[in-house]
């Protein structure tokens, strides 16, 4: 049977150890985002209670800008980082609105 490079018989042990690395780094991310919506859930409730904005757009510029300029400087591409953030606080906002909402 001649070796078929799409379908190794043996596992791969470096693509093994990338894959390792990138699941470890998933469950930290997640770990992550559960403990910042944890925050940002007592955020949103302590807006609710004190009677403020669910959104605070002067924040999040700032927010956006100061992420952009850490993701140049890790070399990771802004338009995507900003992305992400605008997905996160898009939600993180809805939850505020929710609260406020009782």
């Amino acid at each position: 049977m001649a070796h078929d490079p799409q379908h190794p018989t043996e596992p791969d042990p470096i693509l093994a150890g990338f894959r390792k690395s990138i699941d470890n780094i998933d469950a930290a991310i997640i770990h992550m985002l559960a403990e910042r919506f944890r925050i940002t859930q007592a955020v949103g409730e302590y807006k609710a209670k004190a009677t403020l904005p669910p959104a605070d757009p002067e924040r999040e510029a700032r927010q956006i800008a100061r992420l952009r300029k850490l993701s140049e400087e890790a070399d990771l591409d802004p338009e995507f980082s900003e992305k992400f953030l605008r997905f996160i606080i898009d939600e993180v906002i809805r939850h505020h609105e929710r609260a406020a909402a009782g």
